[in-house]
């Protein structure tokens, strides 16, 4: 059984950094073809994919957040983060990491995300 558990801080100011990590157990994220999504729901609003990074170390980045965002893994610890640079309350979300296989839509497995409020 894979499971996916995201960690970071939950609180965050204005113009900082987010960092996110997800643990994963069960399987591994360098395991062919699978891709280690981030996802977040902000209040009122639909989920916003936010990208990706494959199994082969690839990133994959949605257009909209791109200039903000990286990707990072560490493999001896099967673990993936996400960095946001530049934060404003409207980053206030439920952040989830979920993969994907073969596509970067369609999810088989969620972490329970976590939410992120920022505020000074």
């Amino acid at each position: 059984q894979v499971q996916l558990q995201e960690s970071g801080p939950g609180l965050v100011k204005p113009s900082q950094t987010l960092s996110l990590t997800c643990t994963v157990s069960g399987g591994s994220i360098t395991t062919s073809y699978y891709y280690w999504n981030w996802i977040r729901q902000t209040r009122g609003k639909g989920l916003e994919w936010m990208g990706a990074k494959s199994y082969e170390g690839t990133n994959y980045y949605s257009p909209s957040l791109k200039s903000r965002t990286s990707f990072s893994r560490d493999t001896s610890k099967n673990q993936f983060s996400l960095q946001l640079t530049s934060v404003t309350p409207e980053g206030t979300a439920v952040y989830y990491c979920a993969r994907g296989y073969r596509s970067l839509r369609g999810y088989d497995y969620w972490g329970q995300g976590t939410q992120v409020t920022v505020s000074s």
